[in-house]
């Protein structure tokens, strides 16, 4: 996994959450104009990802490095951004960063979040994770296999192949 630094501009946010979870520092920029976000990368040393094309040329005619992301669905953006950047499309769950703020991860004993999740989640779970930022409490639920089932789908448009919608 590589030290690389993004970050991405609103219209960008659902791949934002994936990324982070890919375990890469993103910042969001939803509430940001342009100008802010050439500042911020180029003193962050941040690579824009974006869909506006304005700017993406900007950033490149002020030498910030940027991506222009093709693709219609998250997958299909996944896998370009693969394609771009050599980003790994494998959750390590020890490199995950909080897919809400963008701060690590940490396990955590399930004692210790007993009164944090639901019963019924507190029974069947084991292995649980948390915030070091917001708080945010992670578990392999049922959620866990659509994870995993959409970045197996980018990774078949990565191949060449097509993605079955879900």
């Amino acid at each position: 996994m590589s030290d690389m630094k993004l970050i991405a501009d609103g219209m960008l946010g659902k791949v934002a959450r994936w990324l982070r979870m890919l375990g890469y520092d993103i910042k969001y920029a939803d509430d940001l104009d342009d100008k802010e976000i050439l500042r911020i990368a180029a003193e962050e040393k941040r690579i824009i990802l974006t869909r506006d094309y304005q700017l993406f040329r900007k950033a490149n005619a002020s030498g910030v490095r940027a991506v222009f992301v093709n693709g219609r669905t998250h997958t299909e953006k996944l896998a370009d951004l693969s394609r771009q950047l050599n980003i790994r499309l494998e959750i390590d769950i020890e490199r995950s960063r909080c897919p809400k703020c963008n701060s690590a991860i940490k396990s955590v004993s399930k004692e210790s979040v007993k009164d944090r999740v639901p019963p019924s989640t507190y029974k069947m779970h084991d292995e649980f994770w948390m915030c070091t930022g917001c708080g945010q409490v992670y578990w392999k639920g049922s959620h866990w296999k659509k994870i995993n089932s959409s970045l197996d789908q980018a990774k078949k448009i990565l191949l060449g192949g097509n993605a079955e919608t879900p």
